[in-house]
């Protein structure tokens, strides 16, 4: 599929809807997912049969979260800050993973968008700007859904270092707040068992 066809997809749509907009690193996220899923020969999870392992917190990350079913709230989905656009995807059942990571010399930064994403968030962006900004945004996001998955990545084959499945157990107070916490999250300080907001 060619860029506009990506993006008139079903899949891309309900990660527009849930992202909130499109942008480059949705499609850098749409390719991650894609990519991902195809190699392990897999399809969305429905619970934590798969694991992704994403090193950045931006936008590509929702976009993961949708296509993979990967979850906070399932314990599948798991944020290692790294500031790398970097992502692993584990099978459970298999033991197979792979591990994305972008390609430097095929993605670039445009400065353009950069200056007005900051302008945006002093907010002295101008109607004008928003425009060109969402313009930017677009042109950018069919430039990186025109990329073929295996010239924007490195992929890895990974058969280690898959985690654990979500635990859950019980919860004990804070002494110092008084919150119910998770006993293994809780921290031993002055002899008390404290929560790590309190530390």
């Amino acid at each position: 599929m060619d860029a506009q066809q990506i993006m008139q997809s079903e899949d891309f749509k309900r990660c527009e809807t849930f992202h909130g907009h499109i942008c480059g690193g949705l499609a850098i996220g749409y390719l991650a997912a894609t990519a991902g899923l195809d190699w392990l020969r897999e399809k969305r999870a429905l619970d934590e049969e798969l694991v992704a392992i994403v090193e950045t917190d931006a936008c590509c990350v929702d976009a993961i979260q949708v296509l993979t079913g990967c979850t906070f709230g399932k314990g599948n989905l798991i944020y290692k800050d790294y500031g790398k656009m970097g992502f692993t995807f584990f099978n459970r059942r298999s033991g197979q993973g792979v591990r994305l990571s972008m390609n430097p010399e095929t993605f670039r930064v445009n400065e353009r968008q950069i200056e007005l994403f900051k302008k945006t968030r002093d907010g002295s962006i101008t109607e004008a700007e928003q425009e060109e900004l969402k313009t930017l945004g677009l042109q950018r996001t069919v430039e990186v859904l025109d990329i073929r998955p295996e010239d924007l990545f490195s992929m890895t084959p990974v058969t280690a270092g898959m985690p654990d499945k979500a635990r859950i157990e019980p919860s004990k107070p804070c002494s110092r707040c008084g919150e119910p916490t998770m006993a293994s999250k809780l921290e031993t300080v002055d002899g008390s068992l404290v929560c790590r907001g309190c530390v």
